[in-house]
Formats: C-alpha cells, structure tokens, sequence
C-alpha cells in the first residue's frame, strides 16, 4: 500500500509538484524545492512582496508575485528562515481562492428571509445598533464575539479591547480553544509560562524525533520535510506513536500504534522506566523540578454549566515513585495495545544521556478529554532526564492555525486571558486598563465562556448577539447538531465576517465582505514564537475591509472612539506599537516593527536586538537570572512542574450498538474546514469530498466495498460518506477515521462535545459510531 520512504529527496520527488496538476494528486504530500517552484511560475516581470503563509501554524515564509494590481503568483521565501524556499501544496496555490466566483465583495443583511445587498456603512451602523441595544435591554454578558488564530494580532486586539476594555464583558473566545488550549494550560501548569521553549532550529541538532498522535507528513509538510533532511544526511531517527497508520508512519523508522485514550498510561510507563533504570537526570530534577498531583475524576463537560476547578498539592519524589508503579510496562501493554518491548523502547531514546530528542504533537494530544494532562506528562518525560531548553532536546507543541500563537495565546482572545496575563490577577487588569485608558473596574476579573459553553448559551438563549470574524464554527465545532439549530432561533442576532459563503453565515442576519489576507496589511505568530509581518499586496474587491477597522468603526459607532483612535491608512502599526508595551522586559519583549518589516520575522523574548531562541536556559535566555543554568521563571522558585497524572478512559467508548471509534482529522489537500482550499481547483479536484476510512478486516466482516456509501452514526447525529479502504491511511481495527474539511458531510454533527475540564478543549478524536451500508 506504501512506498517505502528512505531519505528527503526521494520524499520530496514523491511529493513533488511538477504541475498544478500533479500537485495534488500525488501520493504523498507536496513539497516544493525552489528550482521545482520557478519552473510552474507563469512568465512575467513581477513585484514579488514578501509575508507568511495564510495556512498552517509552521508560518513560512512566502513571496507573492503581483502585476497589474493581482497576485498571479506565489513561491517560498528562500530568506525565511523557517521554510528556506519551501512551500507544500496549499502554500504554493493559496492565492487561488481570491479568484473564486462566490467571493463576498459586499456586506449582505437578512430581510425577510433573504440576504439584500447592503452598503457597508449601513451594516455596520446596524450591528453596532443592534449590540448596543442588546447590551441595554439584557445587560453586557448577553453580547459575545467569537474570533480566531486566523485573526491577525492586530485583528484580536481590537476585538479584546472592545469587549474587555470597552463593554466590559469576557465574552470573548476564539477557535483556537478548539485546537490550542490544552498545550496553553500545560505550558502554564509545568512552567508558568505559555508557548514553546525551542524553536525550528531545533531539527538541525536533534538525534530522535517522536511524533505523539501527529501526521506531520500532511499537517506540517515543510517541518517533516526538514526532519527527513536530517533524517537522510546524520542518520536522525522518527519514531511515529499514533493511533492510525498514516503518511507519517510510513517515512518514519518506527511506527507504534496505541489504543484511544491510552497514550497517558505509555506516557507514565515511560517515565516509570526512566526512574527504574536509573535514567533520570537527578541532579537536573533535585535542582530544577517540584512534584505536584491535582483532582482526578474530573468528569467530561458534557452538561451545561459544567464547571471545574484544579486543587494543585504538592507531593514528593517518593510519591510520586509509588504512583507509578501501577504503570509498569507490562502492565500497560493489557490495555494500551502497545508491547511492553515498544514502551521500554521508547524510555530508552528519552532515557539515553547521549541522543537528543525533540518531542512533537498538535490535535492528537491536545483534542483530548485529558488533553492538559497529556502536555504535562510529555513534559515529565523531558523534566526527569533533563532534555529540555537545549539545542535538540525539547518538547514541541505545533499549532494548527497562522496565529493561533500570537494572537489567540498572546493577545489574549481567550475569555480568560488579556493581552498579558488573565483577567483573574488584579496586576494584569491593572496594566491593561492603564494602556487602554479605562477604568480598572471595568475590566471583569472572571471569565465568562469557553467555546463550548458560548455556543450552549446561544442554543440556551442566554446570548442573544454573536459576532464571529475568520472562523466557520458550524463545520469546525463538535456536535454541531445542536450548535446549529441553536443559532437558527431568532433569540440570537448573528453576524458573520468572512471572506466566502460558509455554513456559518447561512445562519447570519448580517454577513460583513472581509479582506483576505494579502489584501491588508498585518502580523501573525506563528509556533515558535516567530512574529511575522506583511504589508497590504493587493486590493480586495468591492467593500471588503479588514476585520480589525471593521471592529474599529462599530466602536465608534457604540460611543467609544476615544479608545480606538487609530486611522485608518496606519491602524496595523498604531495597534501593533500599543499593543507591545504588554511585552515589555527579557521575558517577552516583542520585535519593533522595523525589525518585522525588514526581516522575515524575530522569536520573542527579542532582548538587545536579538531573538532568544531557547527559554529558560542561562546560556541562551538573558532572562534567566538566578545565577543557575536553568531558570523556569514563569513560576514563583524559578522550578517547573513533574504532575502525578492518572489514565483515566474517554467520556464515551465503543460498546454493542456503537462499536466503533470515530477519529477526526485533516488532510494536506485542504486545510481546517476547506473554505479556502475547496475553493482552489487542483486541490478541490484532487480530494473533492470527505470519506470514511477503514481497517480492511473490519471492511471485510462488514462486507463494505470502497467507494460504497456508508452511514456513520452517534447517539448525537449521522454522516453519510464513501468508504475508503487500503488508501492513504490505516486505521486500526474497530476505529474509523473521517476528515472533517467538507461541509457537505459535516461528521461533528456526530462528534461528542466532551472537552478536558482544565483546558476546556474538545475531544474530536474519541467516540462511539456504528457504520452502516446506505
């Protein structure tokens, strides 16, 4: 079924692009060498401007070729540091879908039923009207704004000013708690202090790669293809741990496959192994580690109104030792499916003082009822041999979005977060207040709503106004089959800034033209820490305007200009300059923006013109001051955190009537919910439609034939897709996997939306389906 993968050139050739054509539709993700790229340019003199790429978190650097005031091209930056020239597939062809026909060039407003083309004024007087009238009838929590790690900083900010410091409500939220959040808290749990520690440059050094439940292969192409590079020319190694056999199992060394939900018992068998063999890295631990455990049995969120709290205790070394002892390898490999050898294995790269290894994940982990615990016992593994902070050896949370990291994390788009620390701490309301000019009380100190519980309170009718700008919950939330209906009820005005026709804003009473990407200016951040610029390439056609003056005008328009006195020829900048003076000092000082504008972005902490590229270590992090060669500053005593975390099983297991589990994921073809990529023609033609892919046993016992329709059914909804068997993945027995691009075959409608109670992130990964023939 696969072609055996030994070194990066032949991945590559396998991948390749050739053509716009032959993109797409090769077997294996594509990749472009610069030379590749030039030779499917189009012909021409053009002005090539520099940005990063609209789509995934690994943010490469791209170079868009303009004429005549239209993009006609794109390829990698080969100055960018992240990408040296490469692109994968949606990279290369992103700015194909400015060109779609159903593209929204003007703001459109239901009346009676039907969308009339509106001036754009008009509609923003209208929701300002409608979110000041609804503040005034049902109070300021009954307003809420649902945003992105699409969104660009600039973007986030204003729309966090506007409910935080202006109404004065935390009704703010954005997708990434879909994707994100469980890496936040357990950054924040081990180390208070959010983001990763390495960088990229990390490959270079690395002896081991060990992916945790992530298809880097199709999700970060341009990364894995850097890992194969070092993998071909010093003999580095990938080791793929993962629930499905999938492109990345098949360029790695080793595969090995665990049972939904177990990874967290492997995680500590392979930390009881460390210790049992004398691998841990004692005096690294004695000087640099605490021990803690929290509440166990925390429930799954699955009620409204669900509400949880952590009880952090500290515990010692001993206690901690004891514990794992009912997580011996033998033990674990009963229910795990992973072989006592493979887990001993495993502690041996971790527990092997000579080989650096860099530990990598991003939905597997994260999309986990359990998702907080899971980041932190990756980090025990790091903490107790001491591999971390260091050239090669680190943990490694990726991100899925452009900007899930600088704007969601650290703008602060999240209900509990501002643009430095959360809204609970009276100092970080005290800061933003004096650099918004507000009142301190007005700030709220409690958070409001997390994703899941925001869109419950739309279906409860408690939110009775919504405003979601770059994000199409309707196809990305799971269980949209309640979500859906609920923001159908005329007791919730909806409004939706998008740049297509979504799902999402069918529902809307007013849908407001949003300029793409090369058609503003603006920043992201992308997984390293990397803050990224790119001046306005192109103009966007009719009224479309960037989210963040669109948000802008209807503050002025509820009665709050003096706090956005921005313009609007130099907004970015005004914005960007007031928004770094939350960054300020050696542990997050941010880039000037001349540096940005010059360079192809800067790492934070940016401290004497120079990007720290590993925290926390002395020899690298000037922030770093306690005379030790490590400092975990974002706590108290300068010490990171080892957790005593349990298994514990999913919310929802196979049983007799639903005796499948159903994962969910993505494909290199399209990215997230496929209204940008659907809209390009070669990627649309090469994966046009969502599927259900199978073990060929369970195929085979069912009697299913691929191609044939099958219906995938929950206790929440239904999904009809053709099967796909012996295909480009390869489940394992008793589980089904369906990518959730295609809004025509909306599998959350069957997903459950349990979520891991500390991060409040749902579990898209695990939960019980029946399949049948249609």
């Amino acid at each position: 079924m696969y072609n055996s993968i030994t070194n990066r050139r032949s991945f590559i050739k396998k991948m390749a692009i050739m053509s716009a054509m032959t993109a797409a539709a090769s077997m294996f993700p594509g990749i472009l060498f610069a030379e590749e790229q030039e030779k499917n340019l189009p012909k021409g003199d053009f002005d090539w401007k520099k940005g990063p790429c609209r789509f995934c978190g690994v943010g490469c650097g791209i170079l868009v070729g303009t004429e005549n005031g239209k993009a006609v091209a794109v390829k990698g930056d080969p100055n960018c540091s992240v990408n040296k020239g490469l692109l994968c597939v949606k990279g290369y062809h992103q700015t194909m879908c400015i060109q779609a026909k159903d593209r929204l060039t003007h703001a459109l407003v239901k009346k009676n039923g039907s969308y009339v083309k509106t001036p754009l004024n008009e509609a923003l007087d209208l929701v300002a009207s409608k979110m000041k009238s609804t503040i005034e009838e049902h109070g300021k929590d009954a307003v809420a704004m649902y945003t992105s790690g699409q969104s660009t900083i600039p973007e986030g900010y204003v729309a966090s000013k506007l409910m935080k410091g202006a109404i004065g409500t935390n009704n703010l939220d954005c997708n990434a708690r879909l994707c994100m959040a469980s890496a936040v808290a357990g950054f924040l749990t081990t180390f208070g202090a959010d983001e990763p520690m390495g960088c990229y440059e990390d490959i270079d050094h690395a002896d081991y790669f060990i992916t945790w439940g992530n298809n880097m292969a199709e999700m970060h192409p341009v990364l894995f293809s850097r890992m194969l590079e070092q993998k071909n020319r010093r003999g580095a190694k990938i080791i793929d741990f993962a629930t499905r056999t999938s492109r990345s199992s098949t360029a790695s060394n080793r595969s090995i496959l665990f049972e939904p939900q177990t990874d967290l018992a492997v995680a500590n068998a392979i930390c009881y192994e460390i210790i049992n063999n004398g691998w841990m890295n004692k005096s690294f631990v004695e000087n640099h580690c605490n021990f803690s455990k929290g509440l166990t049995n925390m429930g799954y969120g699955t009620e409204d109104k669900y509400k949880f709290t952590d009880k952090p205790e500290k515990i010692d070394f001993e206690a901690y030792k004891e514990f794992l002892k009912d997580y011996t390898p033998e033990k674990v490999a009963k229910y795990s499916k992973v072989s006592a050898k493979d887990i001993k294995y495993l502690a041996s790269i971790y527990g092997d003082p000579n080989k650096k290894v860099v530990s990598y994940w991003c939905m597997g982990m994260n999309q986990h009822t359990r998702g907080t615990w899971m980041n932190n016992l990756v980090y025990n593994i790091h903490l107790l041999t001491g591999k971390i902070s260091q050239p090669g050896n680190g943990p490694f949370s990726l991100t899925g979005q452009p900007s899930a990291c600088g704007t969601a994390r650290e703008v602060g788009t999240f209900t509990h977060k501002l643009p430095k620390g959360v809204v609970m701490n009276e100092k970080h309301r005290r800061l933003a207040a004096k650099i918004w000019k507000v009142p301190y009380e007005r700030i709220p100190s409690k958070p409001t709503y997390h994703t899941t519980e925001m869109f419950r309170a739309v279906d409860r009718g408690d939110i009775k106004f919504i405003w979601t700008q770059v994000t199409n919950p309707l196809v990305s939330l799971p269980k949209t089959s309640r979500y859906r209906p609920g923001m159908e009820k005329d007791s919730c005005f909806v409004v939706v800034s998008d740049v297509f026709p979504t799902p999402t804003s069918d529902v809307a009473d007013v849908i407001l033209p949003a300029s793409w990407h090369i058609e503003k200016s603006g920043l992201y951040g992308n997984s390293e820490r990397r803050t990224q610029h790119w001046d306005k390439m192109v103009d966007g056609p009719g009224e479309t305007t960037p989210d963040a003056w669109m948000t802008i005008e209807v503050a002025k328009r509820m009665g709050y200009g003096d706090l956005f006195p921005y313009s609007e020829e130099n907004h970015v900048e005004e914005i960007y300059n007031e928004y770094i003076q939350f960054h300020e000092g050696a542990k997050h000082g941010m880039a000037p923006l001349e540096v940005l504008k010059k360079e192809s972005g800067a790492i934070w902490p940016y401290v004497n013109g120079k990007s720290t590229q590993w925290r926390f270590n002395a020899k690298y992090d000037p922030a770093c001051t306690n005379g030790k060669d490590f400092e975990f500053y974002g706590k108290p005593d300068g010490k990171a955190v080892i957790w005593q975390r349990p298994y514990e099983p999913a919310a929802e297991s196979p049983d007799a009537e639903y005796p499948f589990w159903l994962n969910t994921g993505r494909v290199v073809e399209h990215w997230h919910t496929g209204s940008m990529t659907r809209r390009i023609p070669v990627l649309h033609k090469a994966m046009p439609h969502a599927y259900v892919e199978f073990h060929p046993e369970d195929a085979k016992a069912l009697g299913i034939r691929d191609g044939e329709k099958i219906k995938v059914s929950s206790r929440r909804g239904s999904c009809v897709l053709p099967a796909s068997i012996n295909k480009r993945g390869l489940p394992t027995k008793g589980q089904v996997f369906v990518p959730f691009f295609d809004e025509n075959m909306l599998i959350n409608d069957v997903t459950l939306d349990a979520f891991c109670p500390i991060s409040k992130e749902p579990d898209f990964k695990k939960c019980a389906v029946k399949v049948e023939k249609v």
